[in-house]
Formats: C-alpha cells, sequence, structure tokens
C-alpha cells in the first residue's frame, strides 16, 4: 500500500504515478525520473515487458481498449488505494499529405493520440474526484499549435487534445483537480523510428518530393534533439505546484519561439516562413 495520505485534500508522502505510453520515449524517460524522485511509478504501455531497469512498475494496458484502461486502472487503485498523478503520453505518428491519408488511418491516429488520452481521463477522474485531488498532464506537442504540413493527422490529433484539455480543466476545478498541457519540440526518442508513411503515399509520386523533403527536416532535428530530460524536470516542478498553468512549452528555444510569431506576424507571412522552414517553399 502507498505511504501517500490525502489531508486536506492534499496528497501528502509519496506520490503515486502512472505513465500512459511509458514503454519508451518521453513516457520512459520521464517514469524513470520521477522513480528516481522517490514516486511510486507504474509505467503503462501495451507493450511493455520490463520497466526502466526496475525503477518503476510495468502494467500492460491498450489506451484504445476501454476494458483494458479500466482494468490497468482498477489494479492501481486495488494495490495503492490512490492514484496522485496521471501523464498521457501514449501516442505515434503518420506521415503523409491529406490526400494521401486513409479514413482508417486518420481515425487510428486519432483513436490512439486523442481518444485514447480521453479514455484515461474519464477512467480515473471518478477515483481523483472520491479523493479531491490529483494532477492530469496531457503530453500534447508544439505540433498541437502549428500545424505541419504532412503530419496533418498527428498535428490535428493534438489540437484536439489541447480543446478538450482546455474544457476538462475547467470542469475539474470546483473538484482539486489539477488539469494541465505539456507541449515539447524535438527530443531525442525513437518517436521518429515509429513514425510511418500512409499506405498510398508510399505507392504514389505526387508528394513524395515535397514529402522526403518536409520529414527529412522533422527527422534532422529530432536526431540533433537533447534527451527529454527538461520535460522530466518540467513535470516533476509542474506536479509540485499548486496551482499550474495550462500551457507550458518545452524544447529548443527556435521551435518554442513559432507560437509567438504565429500570434504576431501577418498569417502569410508566417506561412512563408514556416513553409521555407520546411524547404517547402
Amino acid at each position: 500500500m502507498s505511504e501517500s495520505k490525502v489531508t486536506n485534500g492534499k496528497p501528502q508522502g509519496r506520490q503515486v504515478v502512472l505513465i500512459a505510453g511509458a514503454s519508451s520515449g518521453i513516457g520512459r524517460f520521464c517514469g524513470e525520473y520521477l522513480a528516481g524522485k522517490g514516486m511510486t511509478v507504474y509505467g503503462a504501455s501495451r507493450s511493455l515487458k520490463t520497466g526502466g531497469g526496475g525503477a518503476f512498475t510495468p502494467l500492460h494496458m491498450d489506451v484504445t481498449d476501454d476494458n483494458s484502461v479500466r482494468q490497468c486502472i482498477q489494479q492501481i487503485q486495488d494495490q495503492q488505494g490512490r492514484l496522485d498523478v496521471v501523464i498521457n503520453c501514449a501516442g505515434y505518428g503518420i506521415a503523409g499529405a491529406v490526400e494521401e491519408t486513409s479514413p482508417q488511418e486518420a481515425i487510428a491516429q486519432f483513436d490512439t493520440n486523442f481518444f485514447g488520452t480521453h479514455r484515461v481521463c474519464r477512467a480515473v477522474l471518478p477515483l481523483m474526484r472520491k479523493q479531491k485531488s490529483g494532477i492530469i498532464i496531457n503530453i500534447s506537442s508544439l505540433a498541437g499549435l502549428l500545424a505541419v504540413p504532412f503530419q496533418s493527422f498527428y498535428s490535428a490529433s493534438k489540437f484536439a487534445m489541447e480543446g478538450m484539455t482546455e474544457a476538462l480543466r475547467m470542469e475539474m476545478r470546483p473538484f482539486g483537480i489539477r488539469v494541465v498541457l505539456i507541449e515539447p519540440g524535438d527530443f531525442k526518442t525513437d518517436f521518429p523510428a515509429n513514425r510511418t508513411n500512409t499506405t498510398e503515399s508510399q505507392k504514389s509520386d505526387v508528394y513524395c518530393d515535397a514529402l522526403a523533403r518536409c520529414v527529412g527536416v522533422m527527422q534532422q532535428e529530432e536526431q540533433q534533439g537533447k534527451v527529454p530530460l527538461p520535460v522530466a524536470r518540467l513535470i516533476e516542478r509542474i506536479i509540485a505546484n499548486p496551482s499550474p498553468r495550462l500551457r507550458y512549452t518545452v524544447g529548443p528555444f527556435g521551435e518554442r519561439l513559432g507560437p509567438k510569431l504565429k500570434a504576431v506576424l501577418p498569417y502569410w507571412l508566417y506561412e512563408l516562413l514556416f513553409m521555407k522552414h520546411y524547404k517547402l517553399a
């Protein structure tokens, strides 16, 4: 049983943390980091076999399956009696033009990236409302603020997460539950290796040159990125903050500057600069 207790609606002692999407990338790194800070961490994934060198407890959870999500949350509740922190990291990316993305591929992208987050939130909220405490941290992306060419449905899934999280934060405030978005830029993870091109784009030559140039820029920036230690440290600070902001960007300064430029520049100029960056203009 966890050492964490509730006093005046606030958890005391060891925090119980669930990370959805902890088999690799930001999720796995943050799981190891938070466990090293003395938190009781469960890392959930449909493919997770072992956890962070034993740093955190691995659990099976498929975020596209309602029953799998509920069973995972129930297992933590049975073992710990509570759940203080939920970090939604589960996701993957597809690349391809809008025209060359099938409805089935777009739906699958949303089912993991957006509805997976929704399923986890729905499953944990009854417990957090009962506790009158807790924090949900949804890992969005700078691509949830700036639509990236040839990653249209990845961006769209993150745009959708942004809207849902913004509403959820207001709904949960009366219950003492904090809700936060983190929008990372590029970090060195295995996310690029898991990105796949849409089926039609692999057979078509309509967009192949532009797609290759754009994805090439993405891959270069991802390969040159740092390990996601800044994300883990930011999460640690947010957990300790009784009144966190809604949104936090984290990553290279130039990437974080993008949303600010989009807000102040004439859109035609922002669009031109953005397309030039991805070698599309």
